[in-house]
């Protein structure tokens, strides 16, 4: 996977509960980072990273918050990292990342 090739090890994919849906979780290093994934074909409602808006980016910090005790235990070793949210964009066949794209 093109993220793998960063660098960041894939843990786990389209995590969902009642709050939303986490696309992907990576570790890069001792970091645990939620990744969202945006694909759009145009530019014309603003495109991929757009889309991301302050209310898309309030559900994923709520289902971050529920999975984190998960995440913790099984990755981490019981010791909550330093997380971070992370953005990838496909827009026009051209492929973006955005780390650190907000915080909470």
């Amino acid at each position: 996977m093109w993220l793998e090739q960063r660098g960041l090890r894939i843990l786990e994919r389209n995590l969902r509960c009642r709050s939303g849906e986490i696309d992907l979780v990576a570790r890069d290093a001792a970091v645990l980072v939620f990744v969202e994934v945006r694909l759009r074909r145009s530019a014309r409602h603003g495109g991929a990273a757009a889309s991301v808006n302050r209310r898309k980016q309030l559900r994923l910090l709520r289902a971050a918050r529920y999975f984190l005790p998960h995440l913790t235990h099984r990755h981490f070793a019981g010791r909550t990292p330093p997380c971070r949210f992370d953005v990838i964009c496909m827009q026009n066949g051209v492929l973006h990342w955005i780390p650190h794209a907000f915080t909470e």
